[in-house]
């Protein structure tokens, strides 16, 4: 092999291995490329999804202040019926302490 057919087979090698490259490029770029009604499309989503998130947000921030409240409230009902349920047992115990003592001076 002389000087020039080494030349022409080093370029023929070289010219081959640019196409392939060129061509690699070409399929990559043809499969991961975003076109501008895409972008358009991701930036409505995320947008969307950034709202979505404000909204569950804010939904769970209401549903812990609701639950904090009824769980006040449920305590001063609890707190209400245990007051109510005293007066009542000694409203019961000074009934029946009458009771007693009426039966007591009407038989003696």
């Amino acid at each position: 092999m002389n000087r020039t057919e080494f030349i022409i087979a080093t370029a023929i090698i070289l010219f081959v291995a640019f196409c392939m490259g060129w061509f690699a490029y070409w399929v990559i770029h043809r499969f991961t490329r975003v076109s501008k009604s895409d972008m358009g499309e991701l930036e409505k989503m995320a947008q969307d999804l950034h709202e979505a998130e404000e909204t569950r947000d804010q939904a769970i921030l209401y549903l812990q202040q609701r639950e904090a409240e009824l769980s006040n409230q449920l305590a001063q009902t609890e707190a209400e019926l245990s007051a109510a349920m005293d007066g009542l047992r000694d409203a019961r115990q000074e009934a029946e302490e009458l009771r007693a003592w009426i039966e007591k001076n009407n038989l003696g």
